[in-house]
Order: structure tokens, then sequence, then C-alpha cells
């Protein structure tokens, strides 16, 4: 398979050394005081340490413009994913700056016409599991519905990928798919990954 990796959720200088001998594409930090992975006082200097060619990605949720592009700056960070109701305006503003993801939850309510405005103002789309709480749920979704997507935005896919689902990602033919985004099907801990069920699930992804 083709698709990038991401692995998220990261908070702990041990466990991110281990993961970066991985050299997965993206690596993901919390910003959301909300979520258990929140990275808290993680000092920035771990993150700005980070092998360029690994992009480090800042997951906010409603934050104030102004202090994500104060965390991006101390944080040296490549990429910015947005969980929560940003407009599409707020996206623009840090397009160029930094990659935008703009994450949705996905279940059979979801209207993909709401895709639409954002269609400029990001870079790639995240689909995960429709939770009240912003992902890292360890849920999937049916990815049938993501037949009702019709526009050419290249997107990371998230929300209960484990080792268990590398049948059916092999299987994925959607071009448009750019990334596999992991998160709590690899923790032993809340933040703390399993570095050897990650690079079983590389290895296998590259097969």
């Amino acid at each position: 398979m083709k698709a990038k990796l991401k692995i998220c959720g990261m908070k702990v200088p041990d466990n991110i050394s281990g993961t970066i001998a991985l050299q997965p594409d993206y690596m993901g930090f919390i910003f959301y005081p909300g979520s258990k992975r929140f990275i808290a006082y993680l000092d920035p200097e771990v993150l700005r340490n980070i092998p360029q060619n690994i992009k480090t990605t800042g997951v906010f949720v409603n934050q104030d413009l102004e202090d994500v592009k104060k965390v991006i700056e101390a944080y040296q960070l490549k990429a910015v994913q947005l969980h929560g109701n940003e407009s599409p305006d707020y996206c623009k503003s840090l397009l160029g700056e930094v990659e935008v993801i703009k994450a949705f939850g996905i279940d059979e309510e979801f209207d993909f016409n709401t895709l639409t405005p954002y269609a400029d103002t990001v870079n790639y789309f995240l689909f995960d599991t429709q939770t009240r709480h912003y992902g890292g749920s360890g849920k999937s979704f049916s990815w049938q519905l993501l037949q009702n997507y019709t526009l050419t935005k290249p997107y990371f896919l998230s929300g209960g990928i484990g080792l268990d689902s590398v049948p059916e990602l092999q299987l994925f033919t959607d071009e448009r798919l750019y990334a596999i985004d992991v998160n709590s099907r690899f923790e032993t801990a809340p933040g703390l990954k399993n570095i050897e069920e990650l690079s079983s699930f590389k290895t296998l992804l590259a097969c």
C-alpha cells in the first residue's frame, strides 16, 4: 500500500524516540487539554529535534487562532490537524504556514456536502469515527460511507485502525487515500505506543 503513515497521540519522550526509529511520515501531538493524550508540559525541544522528514503535527480543537500560531512557532510544527468546528476561513489563515488537515467525524448521518466549503482551504481531510471526544476512541466507522465522498481532496483515514485492519486496508482502492492515521489501538496506556506492534503494522502495510 502506498499510503503514508501517521502515528498520533505521542507524549512520552522515550516512546517518542522509539517511534521516530520507525520513520513514520507524520507524528501527531495533541494540544487539546481535554484529551487523555494532551502533551501538557512536554519540552518543545523534543519536537524540534525530531528529524525534518517526519512531519510533526499539532492536533487542536476549537482553539484560539493566535494561540495555535504561537504553538506552531514554539514547537516548529510542520502540520496542524483541526478536530473542532473550525471554519474554512480559520483553516485558510494557516494554509501556507503549515499543512492543514481538517478532521471530520463520520457516521451514517454525516453530510459530505459539509466538506465543499473547505476544499480550497485545507491540504487534506481526515475522516475519523464520530464521537463526542474528538478522536482517540478506538472505534471504527464503516468505510463504505466514503462512497459518498465525491471531492478530489486527498484524505487521512482514521478511527480504530489496528493490526487486524491490515487485510481490509490492503484491499482499499481509493486513490484519494493519502495516509493512514493510527493511535489508540496501538497503545499500552494513553499516549504510550507499542513500538513492536507499530513496526509490524508498517511492515504489513508495505506488502
